[in-house]
């Protein structure tokens, strides 16, 4: 796959690439040229398949990370796009014209993490969470402890453990 990288690099600025196997790679995209690359790969490459669009919040940075995953079955690799946008506003183009899929993604990506996606269909219907009118519960400034007291009442006979002491003492019981 490394072949592919020195032809995307000679036309396009990219970022670092990331080989995690040998059947698949990430590289860092910059934004304006995202929609050239996916078309591209999509193409030019043999990258015919979307297998995911998800986000990371990096909320330190006051960024989401989207990674567009694509698959050349021809190959039999994956290629994991990222490019970063705004956390607030989020906004990104759509790219449900190139992969009909995508919609599905980016309305869940929406309702998670509050991206909006103009022009995609059914966006702003309810898709996972009917109903919410919470801060999208994917956002890293969700309290989902908070929202949990607020929400629901305590179960009478509840334990709740540290996860970290609690592991310890079922992988070592005799504490050696």
């Amino acid at each position: 796959m490394h072949d592919l990288y020195d032809r995307l690099k000679a036309r396009f600025p990219l970022g670092e690439w990331i080989a995690r196997r040998p059947d698949l790679a990430f590289v860092d995209v910059p934004l304006p040229q995202l929609r050239p690359v996916l078309l591209h790969l999509r193409d030019q490459e043999g990258f015919t398949h979307l297998v995911l669009l998800t986000a990371v919040d990096w909320i330190e940075t006051g960024e989401f990370q989207l990674t567009y995953l694509l698959c050349n079955r021809g190959r039999a690799c994956d290629l994991g796009l990222r490019a970063r946008i705004a956390r607030d506003p989020a906004s990104m183009e759509s790219i449900h014209d190139l992969w009909p899929t995508a919609a599905t993604y980016q309305r869940e990506l929406r309702e998670m993490f509050g991206i909006d996606f103009p022009g995609s269909p059914r966006l702003h219907e309810d898709f996972i969470l009917e109903g919410w009118r919470e801060i999208p519960p994917y956002r890293r400034d969700f309290d989902t402890l908070a929202y949990a007291r607020e929400t629901y009442r305590e179960r009478p006979g509840r334990v709740t453990q540290d996860p970290a002491a609690y592991m310890q003492q079922q992988l070592d019981p005799g504490g050696h």
